[in-house]
């Protein structure tokens, strides 16, 4: 069993390892920028270690400097979260290099699905199906031309892409150069690599994902589905388990495929199939999170399963004895990403001091956070400060729990997006579960004659 765990992360995911480690009596180490010194990470974990100021490339990016302090404090694991590092195929290969547990897959295969065009060429190797569309292209002539063959609306997408980043739609022929260029242009601002590839644009559909485990000895499984269709600018903002839209014949067909396309890449830990489902309730698989996701807490909630105490004791070695019907699922889930930013203001951040909180409870409400009374919210970071998750004997009750929770929610001296949230709620569509990723937009324009939002 790993003893001592390095966080190369910060916030609320930071503080739910931390919290995860305790359980399982390991000891945490959380390295943290000038700007993160009062962070709840740093307060919780048995040692901190400042690594370098508030500049990404200085701290949480900082491979040497990690890795030297992970070495330093005598530490055999290193948990990278989500985003910054965790998708980092050196990071993993300098982990294993530097014999300290990298808590993810292997580098080789951080790299094989994090190339979005190699993981689609991988997955049609094995029969998976997947949205018409190209490897890498190169020029725009190129990109015009299979564009053509495959009928646009296409989506051109970066292939080292995450996010929602370095995605663009061109409707018709003579859109297609600037989102193009666009699409290089913002891919090689937020991960260095300006490749591209082009996909047929899948009009209107949910964006259903799988959650996966499998150990180093060959047992893999699903936690079932998350429906995160709800986005904004292609970031989830709220999500479901399990979806409205999937019966358990579709479930079985599509969490087989799943199981299929993670074994078949010989991939350990927790990962996420991700998949389109059209209206006609044809799927197909767009790509593979190689990490734990934001909306992990709803298949903890229906399904019992601590994630983050798998991924650690998967990474230990431990022989899971995986079997996926030894997976139960019950009731219904729901998580909304409370943003510091403000809804009336063109979702503008909002950064400052938190001069009051009250966070809601109650049973079947979750709260996971890093804030706390008079704690300083950095412009420097990403706006979302909380998750709210609930779960009920059905989706309806979920519903009534989540308004309620939002509605109890008080953070003072900054905006939040919780009267946004609580809107969607009420809205028929949401209600009936007649929604799609288009969802936001729609609900925004309806919304415009009445609201500024």
């Amino acid at each position: 069993m790993i003893k001592r765990i390095l966080i190369a992360n910060r916030g609320e995911i930071a503080v739910r390892i931390i919290r995860a480690c305790r359980e399982l009596n390991i000891e945490t180490l959380a390295v943290y920028s000038k700007n993160d010194q009062e962070s709840l990470h740093v307060k919780l974990a048995d040692i901190s270690v400042c690594i370098g100021s508030s500049k990404l490339s200085d701290s949480y990016l900082n491979i040497p400097r990690i890795i030297t302090t992970a070495k330093l404090y005598n530490c055999d694991g290193i948990h990278p979260g989500y985003g910054f590092l965790s998708e980092n195929s050196r990071f993993a290969r300098v982990c294993e290099s530097s014999d300290i547990i990298f808590i993810g897959p292997k580098a080789e295969i951080i790299e094989l699905m994090g190339n979005k065009s190699s993981a689609r060429e991988m997955m049609e190797k094995v029969n998976v199906p997947i949205v018409p569309g190209t490897a890498v292209i190169d020029t725009i002539e190129e990109g015009l031309r299979e564009s053509k063959k495959i009928g646009f609306p296409v989506l051109i997408k970066a292939s080292a892409g995450g996010g929602g980043k370095g995605m663009r739609i061109a409707e018709k022929e003579s859109d297609f150069e600037k989102a193009f260029n666009t699409a290089k242009q913002e891919a090689l601002n937020a991960f260095g690599d300006d490749r591209v590839y082009i996909e047929k644009l899948i009009e209107n559909p949910r964006h259903v994902e799988f959650q996966m485990l499998s150990d180093h000895f060959g047992n893999t499984i699903h936690l079932g589905e998350r429906d995160c269709s709800i986005q904004r600018n292609h970031q989830k903002i709220i999500e479901e388990s399990p979806s409205k839209v999937i019966d358990d014949q579709l479930r079985e067909k599509m969490g087989k495929i799943a199981t299929k396309a993670t074994s078949a890449i010989g991939y350990t830990n927790a990962g996420t199939i991700e998949f389109l489902l059209d209206k006609n309730k044809k799927f197909y698989f767009i790509e593979m999170n190689t990490r734990i996701q934001v909306e992990h807490p709803v298949t903890e909630m229906i399904t019992g399963i601590d994630l983050i105490k798998e991924q650690i004791l998967i990474a230990s070695g431990t022989n899971r004895q995986y079997s996926q019907e030894k997976v139960k699922f019950s009731g219904h889930a729901l998580e909304c990403r409370i943003n510091a930013e403000d809804p009336d203001n063109n979702f503008v951040p909002s950064p400052g001091k938190v001069n009051l909180i009250n966070l809601p409870g109650g049973n079947g409400v979750r709260i996971d956070t890093f804030i706390y009374n008079d704690y300083e919210i950095s412009p420097i970071y990403d706006s979302m400060i909380s998750k709210i998750i609930v779960h009920g004997d059905n989706r309806e009750e979920a519903i009534n729990k989540m308004k309620g929770a939002l509605g109890e929610l008080t953070i003072e001296g900054i905006k939040l997006n919780t009267s946004f949230l609580y809107e969607i709620m009420e809205d028929e569509d949401f209600i009936k579960s007649t929604y799609d990723t288009s969802y936001i937009e729609k609900f925004l324009t309806n919304r415009g004659d009445q609201n500024d939002w």
